[in-house]
C-alpha cells in the first residue's frame, strides 16, 4: 500500500475526522474546531469513509499550475541578462524585457529566477550584501565551533552616517527647491563625461540635464535654459559648494573667471530673480544624489544598447527620450501641485542673461584680447575708440555672441584679423553679397554694469558661507 504524506493542515482535518468517526464525536465541536460547516464535515466524513488517509491530500498536488511560466521562458531570461543586459538591475532589466523582447513578467518572478541561480543585481542593497556576507561567514566557520551570537557580532546592522540617507519632508510647491549637482562617470564611450541634472524636490520631476565632459559653467547653463523655457523661473536652487573651483586661491589674478562657475551663475541666478543654496552636506540634496544613482543604473545601459558613443547624441537621447520616460515612471505629476515658479522671460533676455561675463581692458591699438584674439567696439557697424586703459565688461552670450559694455553702455564686438578678407582694390566685390544681419543690442537696463559684476565677484569669493 502506498504511503501517504500529509501536510499540517491536512493531518489536522484527517486526525479531526477519524477522531469523529471512530468515537462517534459531536460534529457541531468539529466544524468549529476545523472552521468548517456542517455540511463540509459530513462530506469529509465520506471520503475518509471511501478512501481514508488519501482523500485529505489536495487534488492540485504535483500538477503544475495553469499559469506556470515555461521553464524554457526562465533559461531565455537568464541567457539575456548575461548576455545583454548584465548591468542592468532588476527593475530597469524587468522594463527592457518588456518593452525591448517582448517578454511580460513580474519583478518577483526575475528576482527569484537570477538569485536562485547566484545571480545578483549590481544595484544590490546594502542589507542584501550583509545578508550575502552572513552566509559565506557561515560556510567557512560550519565545521568550527562558532555560536550564532557571535556571527551576528561579525555582521553589525549599524551602518556610518555617511552611508545613511535620513529620510526628509518634501516642499509643498513645485519649483520651490530646485536641486543640482554634476555626476562624472563613464555614461557612453572609453571617455567619462559629466551629467549636470536638476531635480525638484516637490515631485521629483527632473526638470533639466546635459552631458558635458567636465563640470562646466556651460553645462548649468544648459540646464537651467531648459527650465526657463519649459517651467519658468524657479524659486530657489540647491547645489554643492563647487569644491573643484577653489575660492579661497592667494593668486586670485591667475583664476579663470570663465570657469568661475558659482560666481557667474549666481550673478545670472541674482538678475533672474532666484536664490541660490549651497551645502557641503551630501545628505542635505539626498533627492539629487538619488536621482543620480538611479542614472547611473539605468541610463548607461540604454546607452549602450542604444549603440551611443557621442556627446551629441547621447544629449539628444537623454533630453528628448530617457528624461521624459523617467519621469512618467518615477515622478509625481507636477500639475496636480501648486508652482512657484515665475513666467518665463523672453528668449533675448534669457539669452544675455545666461552669459559668461569677464573684465577686461581697451588696449593701445583701440582692442581687446579675450581667447588669444582681438575685438573691436562697435556701435551701428562704425568703430568706437576709447582711451587706453578704460575698462569694460565683455559679455559672451549663450548663444556666443560677443558684446561689451563700456561707461554702461552696449556694443558690438568684432574681430580684428590679422588679414582682411576680402581686397577693395584686388578682387572683385559682387553686389549680390548679402549684407550684414542687424545684431540686436539689448537696452542698458540690463544689469550689465562693470562695476556691479566686480561687487559680486568680491561677495562670492570673501563672503561666500558654507552651509
Amino acid at each position: 500500500m502506498r504511503k501517504v504524506d500529509l501536510r499540517m493542515n491536512e493531518l489536522e482535518k484527517y486526525n479531526t475526522i477519524k477522531n469523529l468517526v471512530d468515537n462517534k464525536g459531536n460534529k457541531n465541536k468539529a466544524s468549529l474546531k476545523l472552521g468548517l460547516s456542517r455540511r463540509q464535515i459530513d462530506r469529509l466524513i465520506i471520503k475518509y469513509k471511501e478512501s481514508g488517509k488519501s482523500a485529505f491530500v489536495h487534488g492540485n498536488r504535483s500538477k503544475k499550475p495553469a499559469k506556470a511560466i515555461d521553464k524554457s521562458l526562465s533559461e531565455d531570461i537568464i541567457l539575456l541578462y548575461q548576455n545583454k543586459y548584465y548591468d542592468c538591475n532588476f527593475n530597469h532589466f524587468k522594463d527592457l524585457l518588456e518593452i525591448k523582447e517582448n517578454i511580460i513578467v513580474s519583478y518577483n518572478y526575475i528576482y527569484n529566477i537570477l538569485t536562485t541561480n547566484n545571480i545578483y543585481s549590481p544595484r544590490i542593497r546594502k542589507t542584501t550584501k550583509k545578508k550575502l556576507k552572513k552566509l559565506e561567514l557561515l560556510k567557512k566557520k560550519e565545521n568550527q565551533s562558532k555560536t550564532n551570537k557571535e556571527l551576528e557580532t561579525m555582521v553589525s546592522h549599524l551602518i556610518d552616517i555617511e552611508d545613511a540617507h535620513p529620510r526628509q519632508e518634501k516642499p509643498k510647491y513645485f519649483g520651490e527647491i530646485i536641486e543640482m549637482d554634476g555626476s562624472i562617470h563613464l555614461w557612453f564611450g572609453p571617455k567619462k563625461a559629466c551629467l549636470h541634472l536638476a531635480i525638484d524636490v516637490c515631485t521629483g520631476t527632473i526638470v533639466g540635464g546635459y552631458f558635458d565632459y567636465q563640470e562646466t559653467l556651460f553645462g548649468y547653463y544648459n540646464v537651467y535654459k531648459q527650465i526657463l523655457e519649459k517651467h519658468g523661473i524657479p524659486y530657489k536652487f540647491k547645489t554643492d559648494n563647487r569644491t573643484i573651483f577653489n575660492y579661497e586661491s592667494l593668486n586670485k589674478s591667475k583664476r579663470a573667471s570663465h570657469l568661475d562657475v558659482l560666481t557667474q551663475f549666481g550673478y545670472a541666478c541674482k538678475i533672474l530673480g532666484t536664490d541660490l543654496e549651497t551645502t557641503s552636506v551630501s545628505q542635505a540634496k539626498g533627492t539629487i544624489e538619488r536621482a543620480n544613482g538611479t542614472f547611473q543604473g539605468r541610463l548607461v545601459q540604454e546607452l549602450r544598447i542604444e549603440g551611443i558613443s557621442t556627446i551629441e547624441n547621447a544629449n539628444n537621447y537623454l533630453i528628448n527620450t530617457f528624461i521624459p520616460n523617467f519621469n512618467n515612471k518615477f515622478a509625481l505629476d507636477y500639475k496636480t501641485f501648486q508652482s512657484a515658479f515665475e513666467t518665463s522671460p523672453d528668449k533675448n533676455k534669457i539669452n544675455y542673461t545666461l552669459a559668461i561675463l569677464t573684465t577686461r581692458k581697451i588696449d593701445n591699438g583701440n582692442s581687446i584680447k579675450y581667447y588669444s584674439k582681438y575685438y573691436q567696439p562697435y556701435e551701428n557697424n562704425k568703430l568706437v575708440c576709447f582711451r587706453p586703459h578704460t575698462e569694460c565688461l565683455v559679455i559672451k552670450a549663450f548663444d556666443n555672441t560677443l558684446l561689451v559694455t563700456i561707461d554702461e553702455k552696449v556694443f558690438q564686438l568684432k574681430e580684428l584679423k590679422k588679414h582682411k578678407n576680402i581686397s577693395i582694390e584686388l578682387d572683385e566685390i559682387l553686389d549680390t553679397i548679402s549684407k550684414e544681419k542687424k545684431l540686436y543690442i539689448p537696452p542698458m537696463s540690463h544689469p550689465w554694469k562693470a562695476a556691479s559684476f566686480k561687487k559680486q565677484l568680491q561677495k562670492a569669493h570673501t563672503k561666500h558661507v558654507y552651509a
